[in-house]
């Protein structure tokens, strides 16, 4: 007698879903690619960016002087001395820390607000075709393409006091002053100190207004021209409103960059500004690296972070409101 074993039917999936089990790990391959490309610059960032600004916190919090250099994880805590001492405007760490405050910031406006006006004119001016436009183009990026110390070694030797360009033509050729003037030290040291971070900013301005112009029909002028309007009134019912966008994240890069600029009142001054020009950046240096008192300049810096924190903060948020209500 023979038994037959009886096996049960070996269950096959469906053709879709063996399909989609196979391409799965292909798309987790795929969809994670874009992250393993990302991550040597985010652990580059890591290394050269955000370590060095959670140990420059962590020296804000500590009476880190120069008997603590070789070993600063050894320094006593202070807890909030630092930050005291920074902000207690009536003693003469507080005092210069608050002038250096006020200067920077009637400097950026300054800066900012020439850098735009320059830079959106000259791109209003090249939007028209002509001869020589792209020569001009070309001439017009050249402060902005030249390296931060050249161009700032250069203004140095134009700001001498017997032998520089700008008192030969202001005193010699023009005769608009008495005498020749100093312009990197005393109350001069500010316009100095603002021409040339004007000359150096207003090119990046200039750059980013013409890519913005190029994205405002030509049709809208013409019927603009057909209609009567002359050219302020084109420039202020079509260009500016259609610029807005751009000019929003344009004030923003130029106020970031010019309230943290370093290297040019460095250059340009040395390691002690006047007082007249005596920048944030500069100050803190000075606070860090001359009287070598860490803690409070890790302080400083840390106080100036949580400023331009504030000031990007309310300003997206003020710029997105008025997006939304121009939408409406």
């Amino acid at each position: 007698m023979t038994t037959t074993a009886f096996k049960e039917p070996v269950r096959q999936a469906p053709s879709g879903v063996a399909a989609r089990a196979s391409r799965r790990p292909g798309r987790l391959r795929r969809l994670s690619l874009p992250y393993l490309l990302l991550l040597p610059a985010l652990l580059l960032e890591l290394l050269v960016h955000l370590v060095p600004m959670v140990i420059g916190v962590v020296m804000s919090f500590k009476e880190l002087t120069q008997f603590y250099i070789r070993d600063w994880g050894t320094a006593p805590w202070s807890g909030l001395g630092n930050y005291q001492v920074s902000v207690d405007f009536d003693a003469p760490v507080g005092e210069a820390l608050l002038h250096s405050f006020l200067v920077t910031v009637g400097f950026t406006l300054l800066s900012v607000g020439l850098c735009w006006l320059i830079g959106t004119a000259a791109a209003v001016f090249m939007q028209d075709t002509f001869r020589g436009r792209g020569l001009l183009r070309a001439l017009f990026l050249v402060p902005y393409a030249l390296p931060v110390y050249t161009a700032v070694i250069t203004w140095v030797f134009m700001f001498q006091h017997d032998n520089g360009l700008v008192n030969h033509v202001l005193h010699d050729q023009l005769h608009l002053t008495d005498k020749p003037s100093f312009w990197l030290i005393g109350d001069n040291s500010f316009y100095a100190l603002l021409t040339v971070s004007v000359w150096k900013g207003w090119p990046f301005a200039f750059l980013i207004v013409t890519a913005g112009l190029q994205n405002i029909p030509r049709e809208l002028y013409e019927a603009a021209a057909l209609d009567g309007a002359g050219t302020w009134q084109r420039i202020r019912r079509i260009t500016l409103p259609s610029l807005r966008p751009v000019n929003q994240v344009l004030v923003l890069a130029l106020f970031l960059w010019t309230f943290n600029d370093f290297n040019t009142p460095y250059v340009l001054f040395g390691k002690s500004a006047p007082e007249a020009a005596d920048l944030v950046s500069v100050h803190i240096y000075q606070s860090s690296f001359v009287t070598w008192n860490f803690g409070t300049g890790s302080a400083m810096s840390v106080l100036l972070l949580l400023f331009l924190l504030a000031v990007t903060g309310g300003y997206l948020l003020l710029t997105s409101r008025g997006r939304r209500a121009a939408d409406v």
